[in-house]
Order: C-alpha cells, then sequence, then structure tokens
C-alpha cells in the first residue's frame, strides 16, 4: 500500500534527524492559533489553503516552484492558515518551506506530513510551524502522547480521523481540532460524505472539525458547511490554472 511506502520512507528520513535537544525552540514569537482562525466564521468561509506540489493519488500536481508566491497570494487572498507540505518523496515538499514562508505571513501554519517521532515536533516547531498534523491512522495507540507531546513543544494539534473508531481515540487525547479525511489514506478513494457521517460524533466536545480531501467546488463547501468548521483544500487549488480564483470561489461559496 502507498501508505506503508511513505511511512517506511519517512521513518528512514528521521532515523537521520538530531535529538530534540539539538533544535532552537526557543519562543522567538507566539504561535498563531489555528483553532482561533477557524472560529472566526464572520470572516466567511474558513479555508486552510494547502501548498502541494504532488500527491501518491494524482503524481505532479503543479511544477515545482517557489511556495512563498502561493503562500503570499493565498494569505492576501483571504486564506484562514495555510497547510505546507513538507514531505519529500511523494509530495515533493520540503521542511524548508516553512522557514522560507514563516515571515511573509501572519496567519497558521499548519505542517502537513506523516508525524511519527518527537524529533519531527522539535523541528516543526525551530521550522516555524504552528501547527502538525497528527494521523490517527498512522500513529495508533501513540496518538494521546503525540498530542501531549505537540502541545508541549507550543505546536497545535490537527488529529485526523477517518473513521468513528479513530474519533473516539482523538477524543481520547486533549486535541482542539480533528480533521475528517474524506480520503481513504489505504484505498486512496474519495467520499464526501465521510464528513457528513463522523462530524455528528465530535459536534458536542467543543472541537474544531476541517473536513479535508475531495473539495472540488464551491457546491462541495455549501453541502459539508453545516459539518465542518473549516475545510483544507490542496488538489483543487494548485492544479487550477488560476489558483487565487479558484480559492476567492470557495471562500464566497
Amino acid at each position: 500500500m502507498i501508505l506503508d511506502q511513505v511511512i517506511r520512507a519517512t521513518a528512514g528520513r528521521v532515523a537521520g534527524l538530531p535529538g530534540t535537544e539539538e533544535y532552537d525552540i526557543a519562543p522567538v514569537r507566539s504561535a498563531i492559533s489555528l483553532s482561533s482562525a477557524l472560529g472566526q466564521k464572520e470572516q466567511g468561509n474558513r479555508i486552510i489553503a494547502e501548498i502541494k506540489f504532488a500527491s501518491p493519488s494524482r503524481g505532479t500536481i503543479r511544477q515545482l516552484s517557489d511556495p512563498v508566491t502561493f503562500a503570499r497570494d493565498f494569505c492576501r487572498a483571504g486564506a484562514a492558515a495555510l497547510s505546507v507540505l513538507t514531505e519529500p518523496v511523494y509530495f515533493q515538499g520540503d521542511p524548508g518551506f516553512l522557514p522560507a514562508i514563516r515571515p511573509h505571513v501572519d496567519i497558521p501554519l499548519l505542517r502537513k506530513d506523516f508525524i511519527i517521532d518527537e524529533r519531527q515536533l522539535a523541528e516543526s516547531r525551530a521550522l516555524g510551524a504552528d501547527a502538525v498534523l497528527l494521523i490517527a491512522g498512522v500513529l495508533g495507540e501513540g496518538l494521546r502522547d503525540m498530542v501531549d507531546l505537540a502541545r508541549a513543544y507550543g505546536l497545535e494539534p490537527l488529529v485526523e480521523v477517518h473513521s468513528a473508531d479513530e474519533v473516539k481515540a482523538a477524543l481520547s487525547t486533549q486535541t482542539r481540532i480533528v480533521g475528517i479525511n474524506n480520503r481513504d489514506l489505504r484505498t486512496m478513494k474519495t467520499d464526501l460524505s465521510t464528513t457528513i457521517r463522523l462530524a455528528p460524533l465530535l459536534r458536542n466536545a467543543g472541537i474544531r472539525i476541517v473536513s479535508e480531501s475531495g473539495v472540488v467546488w464551491p457546491c462541495d463547501i455549501r453541502t459539508l458547511r453545516p459539518f465542518a468548521d473549516g475545510f483544507l483544500i490542496g488538489t483543487a487549488l494548485m492544479s487550477s490554472p488560476d489558483p487565487l480564483q479558484r480559492l476567492e470561489g470557495f471562500l464566497s461559496a
């Protein structure tokens, strides 16, 4: 399975990271709250615009180019936050995207990668991330500890789920944000009804809900808006001839 290959590649990268004590994580700035950004619904649809140049399901999405340009443009257009892919093998990302982008935007930066080790959390904070994606289906019983560690590093965890059991696991942690992935990472099939099915399990827990994957058209936003506080959109933006116009369509849907 592709997911297993990605995790193996990630484990190889992590093995080469320095120990947590080697990272400079002094709080040179306050983290920008992703949860708060998602709560500002009076400003319109809360879109986490994703900078992503490739994916296992699509291959190359857009020719690799300066991520700072996309970050500045998405921020100016009204994105609530940015998701930055840093996985290099399957997504053509780079951890260096984060410190390159950070000085140019004043909205939260979510590091989108396959976090499996505490060293990646220390690295994320040092690189300028405000939040990190933690995938329940990848971390398993280690999810709760990883959420606690992320918070200890001053990072907001966004716990990604795809099933009722994973929702239950997320609710057993201290996370305040849960992303419902409409894509099954094992089969790569996408079904927007996943958000509709799982969101009610989270609604009474005071959790911010993000619908991830498969949002292609403004009508998808309108369908899912009663069930989510925000929407993480990558491929539909980055594959568009005019990403800014596409983002504006989602913001005003």
